[in-house]
């Protein structure tokens, strides 16, 4: 079974730690209206990908799943600094969390945006979507994302 804390973590500092990364990714597939409080609906969706990602590649889903966000996480981002008046992007590397909160956040996105606008389930967008990340496509929306935030860092430098 996939856990299920309740929001416990919520008003501690950094408590989104402890949560399990499975956990974390399932509340981000519940972020757009389609989706907003379905917790069991993104939990059966999620079960069910793991399983298809199994049966196609007879390898660990989970590992999958892990390769995927270390693959979508950003090593560097950019942010704004101000001279004077002036006020310039300068690159930085992001923090441990923060990369992975990204990352969660990318693959969600995703996952659901492969479902709008047509017959595909959420299960076939989160198969897609971690299989593309997990193997560096381009095509994946975490990746491309990635991609597009290091190429603007590394031109902020």
């Amino acid at each position: 079974g996939v856990p299920h804390t309740g929001g416990r973590h919520a008003n501690a500092w950094f408590g989104k730690s402890k949560l399990s990364i499975v956990e974390r990714f399932i509340n981000g597939l519940m972020r757009t209206g389609k989706y907003t409080g379905k917790k069991i609906t993104a939990t059966k969706a999620f079960e069910a990908a793991l399983d298809r990602i199994a049966e196609r590649d007879d390898t660990n889903p989970l590992q999958v799943f892990v390769d995927a966000l270390a693959n979508s996480a950003p090593m560097e981002e950019i942010t704004r600094i101000k001279f004077g008046a002036v006020s310039q992007p300068k690159a930085v590397d992001s923090a441990p969390m923060r990369r992975i909160d990204v990352a969660i956040r990318h693959l969600a996105t995703g996952s659901t945006q492969a479902t709008r606008k047509s017959t595909r389930t959420l299960t076939q967008g989160i198969v897609t979507e971690i299989s593309k990340a997990a193997n560096g496509d381009v095509t994946s929306y975490a990746i491309g994302k990635r991609e597009e935030v290091e190429r603007i860092a590394a031109s902020a430098r």
